[in-house]
């Protein structure tokens, strides 16, 4: 298949999302018009860098390159790995026409894109996704961020990128695990607002996972599409953005309660998450419970997980969970707000939700 080039529409701040098998040895192609100088500092970790940064060198031959490395693993998203990447580009002397490339996954391109908008008040900064997770999801819609100890993700910015190349043949170096939680964050879209693509999914989900490059490419592009549409129309999460944090309320919750480690993977998280989001919608009698069965059913068959049974975290309680859940950025006046479904692609924002009924749900998932 071609490369296919999608526009998020925001105004001045509007770029493409390059999506296609190869297109990182086109870089300077697609570099050439989109950024505004000769000097770039990729930004990559220690594993992504070594299998793609070189490859990305030879691309760009007119540019003045340099790369800054930091480790693998959702560690790398904290205040002190983002104090050591900016020291080290100010010691490269960037100027304001200087662009940071993120290439990596959706630790790199968070970090990344966070020291890009703080530093000198803000460089261009493009997005190279190399992990499923992050070509459908974090590399698209400006979000950058580093993790605190109250919590994922609660110290950022939104900051859009000149540019998403997506090369989906770098797909081919992720591990299963690692396909498996980028699948989880296309599932979702089907899950919260179309039905068609969520059984789209069911009869493709395999292919995804086993790395075929059609079934690969066209799912990356429906996501970014879907979420090129929600973004276009809530830039900054004041309404239909919050949508897309489907299953995160809780994910968010047991990574954080896990330490953001190996133990659970943020698409692992995410998956759990999801089935928590309509477990929680049947209590309340919002969805029906069928619904919630057929995509524990699909979860499972994939291999993602649907409990948090076998996962280590000291000693799980409800309690802890929903202190987590209170620093959601989505909470307003000390509500946490939950995304809930009335049905497969029918989900909701829902800011009353009774929090005796979402502990009693804890309760019963940390029992089983």
């Amino acid at each position: 298949m071609s490369a296919q080039i999608l526009r998020m529409e925001l105004g001045p701040r509007s770029y493409d999302i390059v999506v296609g098998d190869g297109v990182l040895s086109k870089a300077a192609e697609y570099l050439r018009s989109r950024v505004p100088g000769q000097r770039a500092i990729i930004v990559t970790d220690d594993h992504v860098g070594a299998l793609y940064a070189g490859q990305l060198a030879q691309a760009l031959p007119d540019m003045q390159l340099a790369t800054i490395t930091v480790p693998a693993g959702e560690g790398s998203k904290s205040f002190a790995t983002l104090e050591r990447v900016l020291e080290q580009l100010l010691a490269l002397t960037p100027d304001r026409k200087t662009t940071i490339i993120a290439l990596g996954g959706g630790v790199v391109g968070d970090l990344a894109g966070f020291a890009a908008s703080i530093l000198l008040r803000g460089v261009p900064f493009v997005q190279i996704p190399t992990s499923l997770l992050a070509q459908v999801d974090s590399s698209v819609g400006g979000k950058t961020a580093v993790n605190a100890r109250a919590g994922k993700n609660l110290i950022g910015s939104f900051y859009q990128p000149q540019l998403v190349l997506a090369d989906t043949a770098t797909l081919a170096t992720l591990p299963l695990r690692e396909r498996r939680c980028g699948y989880a964050e296309i599932i979702k879209y089907g899950l919260i607002m179309d039905g068609d693509f969520y059984r789209w999914c069911l009869a493709h989900g395999e292919a995804i996972l086993a790395g075929d490059s059609a079934a690969l490419q066209e799912a990356v592009v429906a996501s970014c599409r879907m979420k090129a549409a929600v973004v276009g129309a809530d830039e900054k999460e004041s309404a239909a953005r919050a949508l897309l944090n489907f299953g995160h309320t809780f994910g968010h919750a047991l990574e954080a309660e896990t330490g953001y480690g190996s133990t659970l993977l943020h698409g692992e998280a995410v998956a759990i998450g999801t089935i928590m989001a309509f477990d929680l919608s049947v209590r309340l009698g919002l969805c029906p419970g069928q619904d919630a069965t057929r995509v524990r059913r699909h979860f499972a068959a994939v291999g993602l997980p649907t409990d948090i049974r076998g996962i280590r975290a000291g000693h799980w309680t409800a309690e802890r969970l929903i202190t987590h859940m209170a620093r959601d950025k989505k909470a307003k006046d000390g509500r946490i707000t939950f995304i809930l479904v009335r049905g497969i692609g029918q989900a909701f924002v829902a800011r009353e939700t009774a929090i005796g009924e979402v502990a009693a749900l804890l309760a019963d998932a940390i029992a089983a």
